[in-house]
């Protein structure tokens, strides 16, 4: 058996206990940890200023998803507390019914098992799945990236001891310290080991993980996500809203990366969408109609309305109407977020309806899809698929359920 083997085998002998724990006792384990992450600041500050020294020729999004700071690692801690106040949805009854064989039926959630995570640069994520997997009462292991190695080392071990110096059961948080290919190869095929498999990261990464895995995926997407300006848009709030979504923090999935432009209204509203863009020297990638207005604008490819460019960079185009934006989005966009400035609850409908995405937004930025916002605590990642999940993968998304079956004697002729 190899040494992967073996850890994923240790989190599945763990499963069965842990899912028979009660909501307190799953609590406890959350309230352990995360006091683990804050005592041990000092430790894992290090080990990602080692990560990041390690890094330092890596784009600047991903150095700024890498970095920990007290501040982030206090709002780590603080997630895992908030999972801690939301309802347990094991046990949870979905459904109760008799049918006319007197057999009486309750259909309740259970935990789906061993959640195995492979993902990024981006140690947040360490705390956020463990959380939500323990309070699930899944067992969960994590294959993060070479480049956030030490920092992930030094979370799980913090975590870990402190659930085994307590008495809880530590082994329901597993790491895989093998970062190479081969082993994340190999990971993508342990069925029986592993119950699902979720990847976060780049869209490199994610099509791997489709692509080769033999275990159940939940396909957590990249985020071309889309801003359309109507035309009877309140237009300074749409520039607000635009600023909020690209520049609050572009490295991330649910960042604009799109803006579509109402062709009536697109002269007064692109000098000034321009303006509050300015001080980010946002890069903007427009058709020639865009160009016409904005003579500063790069020309627009092809691919630059595929792009998921996590920089300060914006694809824009200037578009016919509602029905249009609609077309636009469902072929260039993710599924990810998607959101219209309107004042005409008509268009809205129109934009709410056709827009296919797992987040369609009115008059809002798309930077609120998150679990933590959605009030999920905190996500594995944002679901851009239709089976098992959509959406911010939450507590309730790592479930199955099950039927128990009651009778009193009942056999099928």
């Amino acid at each position: 058996m190899t040494e992967l083997e073996k850890i994923c085998l240790a989190a599945k002998e763990a499963a069965q206990p842990l899912s028979l724990l009660s909501a307190e006792t799953k609590n406890a384990m959350l309230a352990c940890a995360a006091q683990a992450v804050t005592d041990r600041a000092g430790e894992i500050l290090a080990a990602n200023a080692r990560d990041l020294r390690e890094n330092a020729d890596q784009p600047q999004y991903m150095l700024d998803r890498l970095a920990l700071s007290p501040e982030r690692l206090e709002g780590m801690a603080k997630g895992m507390r908030e999972v801690m106040a939301l309802p347990d949805p094991v046990g949870e009854i979905l459904e109760e019914f008799d049918r006319p064989n007197g057999l009486h039926l309750v259909k309740k959630r259970v935990p789906l098992g061993v959640i195995g995570i492979i993902y990024e640069a981006r140690p947040n994520v360490t705390t956020d799945t463990a959380a939500l997997c323990l309070k699930s009462g899944n067992c969960v292991v994590l294959r993060g990236s070479r480049a956030a190695l030490h920092s992930n080392t030094a979370l799980v071990s913090a975590m870990k001891e402190a659930l085994k110096r307590e008495g809880f059961l530590s082994e329901a948080i597993q790491f895989i310290p093998d970062t190479s290919r081969e082993g994340a190869q190999a990971m993508m095929k342990l069925n029986g080991l592993i119950d699902v498999l979720l990847p976060r990261g780049g869209a490199g990464l994610i099509a791997s993980v489709v692509q080769n895995a033999t275990i159940p995926v939940i396909e957590t997407g990249t985020g071309n996500c889309h801003i359309y300006v109507e035309k009877t848009a309140d237009l300074a709030m749409a520039a607000d809203i635009v600023r909020n979504a690209k520049c609050s923090r572009p490295s991330v999935c649910n960042a604009a990366e799109s803006l579509l432009v109402d062709e009536a209204v697109a002269a007064e509203f692109l000098p000034l969408c321009a303006e509050a863009l300015r001080p980010w020297k946002v890069a903007l990638y427009g058709c020639p109609r865009t160009r016409a207005i904005l003579p500063e604008a790069l020309p627009a490819a092809e691919q630059d309305y595929f792009a998921e460019y996590l920089d300060y960079k914006m694809s824009v185009k200037v578009i016919s109407g509602v029905e249009e934006a609609v077309r636009h989005i469902n072929r260039y966009g993710t599924h990810h977020s998607d959101a219209i400035c309107t004042r005409d609850p008509a268009a809205a409908q129109v934009f709410l309806d056709g827009v296919d995405s797992a987040a369609v937004y009115v008059n809002a930025s798309t930077r609120f899809t998150d679990g933590g916002e959605f009030g999920f605590g905190c996500e594995l990642g944002i679901s851009t698929q239709k089976l098992h999940a959509r959406g911010p993968v939450g507590l309730k998304e790592l479930t199955s359920y099950k039927y128990c079956v009651t009778g009193s004697g009942q056999v099928r002729e």
